[in-house]
């Protein structure tokens, strides 16, 4: 499989400039919401928002790139981009809200609405598909 890589670049914040203004002024929701479309549903934005929260005060934010760092890597794996675990540790390490943005971006571009959430964005794939009754597939 070939590598793939990021629809955006790691400084092209203002192309986005909503998620680039969210990300500056609560980082938090940025990843929460990240998080929950990374995870498809199984983690919350706010389970994951609070625990980079948490992770963000402790020693005046030296922890929180530890988790931003392992969800950059899932989201990579998750749509073939290239790089490694190191790359991803110095992003988020050096340049968390950059990370951030483009992660938030990078969702965007492969057709999810992150604003809205895992549960809503299942919904509306698949709110177009309707299955033949049952009726008329047996007398086929």
């Amino acid at each position: 499989m070939a590598a793939n890589n990021w629809s955006t670049g790691l400084c092209d914040c203002f192309s986005d400039c909503r998620s680039c203004c969210l990300t500056c002024f609560c980082p938090c929701v940025t990843f929460g919401r990240n998080a929950e479309i990374a995870d498809r549903g199984q983690s919350s934005c706010c389970m994951c928002g609070c625990l980079f929260c948490l992770l963000n005060a402790y020693l005046h934010g030296g922890l929180s790139w530890l988790i931003g760092m392992g969800y950059r890597t899932k989201i990579r794996r998750q749509y073939g981009i290239s790089g490694d675990g190191c790359a991803d540790c110095l992003t988020h390490f050096c340049c968390q809200p950059c990370a951030l943005c483009q992660e938030y971006r990078e969702l965007q571009f492969q057709g999810f609405d992150v604003l809205a959430g895992w549960d809503a964005n299942v919904s509306k794939q698949t709110r177009g598909v309707t299955m033949a009754p049952v009726g008329d597939a047996m007398k086929r």
